[in-house]
């Protein structure tokens, strides 16, 4: 730990009190300079106001209700170990290298702007259980993974499976044992002090997803296909709130939910039935503003993405990352294309509300706005 001593105090509230110094990784001698991961915040330039009578004023008010819901804390910083991180070989320093280190550097940065212009932050912040229940914990390579549904999480499991010594290779895990078995640990699983330990010392990462893509994707497999939970849990109650004249085979077992139905479920203030993680948001699964993500992988990217990333990590080098879809192998993919034909199911305001309801996820990651009649 590099020498660094942490004054871990159990709080009244039983709350975590997480050292948030910011220590930069140091790089071989013979690497590039200025290629570290941790990169220091940049000022950006202040967009005009807009007019008082500005018809955007209801959204501006609309999104600063959503943005105070969701979780409000200051920064974990990055990793303290020089160990655990950037430690690239030398045959590795070429263009496309380079390019992918200053592509994180840029989602970093963008990440932290967002962070720092919407968030109250301090210098010391309290963390609980629930802010790294979606972690999950590789102690052999001192990796913490977000999971992101609908974003790779599947294989990305699978990935740390191997990592840690439980399987031979990702194709011999089945669907089942990722999501159901116990292998891996959830961060949330060890006492305070491993808690902190982890934090400030693994190398964090998350990988995220266009928004509305992400959205369909989760729609498409919860609701389009045969499932015994979210059938009968979510879907009979969308039917009997929002499906008028539902006839009594639909109230029953919940089966046939349209899109439609369920963005007015997604942007009902007073939902019938609660929220899920597959379609929650980002930046409330994994409290990115209170996490300082050491990598930032994109779905767009997943190839060059992971693969840079298990290579940072220093991971088996016969190690990748499947390519395989986990479920409905033969159903394409979700794509921008699949995604505008499920959106233009809806009116522009639905598409509207939906935007604002994902626009901490569209500003934190840097995704352009997917309508031209957004605003």
């Amino acid at each position: 730990m590099c020498g660094m001593k942490f004054s871990i105090r159990p709080q009244h509230d039983g709350h975590l009190r997480i050292p948030t110094e910011r220590v930069t990784r140091n790089l071989p001698s013979g690497s590039p300079r200025g290629l570290q991961l941790q990169v220091p915040d940049q000022p950006r330039p202040h967009r005009k106001a807009k007019a008082a009578g500005s018809p955007s004023r209801l959204r501006q008010r609309r999104r600063r209700l959503l943005i105070k819901k969701m979780p409000v804390a200051g920064t974990i910083r990055g990793n303290n170990s020089s160990e655990s991180f950037v430690q690239p070989r030398p045959h590795t320093m070429d263009s496309r290298w380079i390019s992918l280190h200053q592509s994180q550097q840029e989602r970093k940065r963008v990440m932290r702007e967002a962070c720092a212009k919407y968030r109250a932050s301090s210098s010391r912040r309290a963390v609980t259980p629930r802010h790294v229940s979606r972690i999950f914990v590789e102690d052999r390579h001192r990796v913490l993974y977000c999971e992101v549904p609908k974003a790779g999480c599947s294989n990305w499991k699978r990935v740390l499976m191997v990592l840690a010594g439980l399987a031979s290779s990702t194709a011999d895990i089945q669907h089942n044992t990722v999501h159901y078995g116990s292998a891996l640990k959830r961060l949330d699983t060890f006492d305070r002090q491993g808690i902190v330990h982890r934090l400030s010392t693994y190398t964090k990462m998350l990988f995220v997803r266009e928004p509305f893509e992400r959205l369909v994707s989760a729609f498409r497999d919860k609701f389009e296909h045969p499932n015994s939970y979210y059938h009968p849990v979510f879907g009979k109650a969308i039917l009997a709130r929002y499906r008028a004249n539902a006839s009594r085979e639909a109230l029953r077992t919940g089966s046939g939910v349209q899109f439609p139905e369920f963005i007015q479920y997604l942007l009902d203030v007073h939902r019938p039935v609660g929220m899920d993680i597959h379609w929650d948001h980002v930046s409330r699964l994994c409290s990115p503003c209170l996490i300082d993500y050491d990598f930032v992988g994109k779905f767009e990217s997943m190839e060059d993405d992971a693969n840079f990333f298990l290579h940072l990590i220093q991971a088996p080098g016969n190690l990748t990352f499947p390519r395989f879809k986990d479920r409905h192998s033969q159903e394409a993919r979700t794509t921008s294309r699949i995604t505008h034909q499920y959106f233009a199911q809806l009116s522009s305001l639905q598409r509207q509300r939906t935007y604002d309801f994902y626009y901490m996820d569209y500003l934190m990651f840097n995704y352009s706005k997917p309508f031209s009649d957004l605003y």
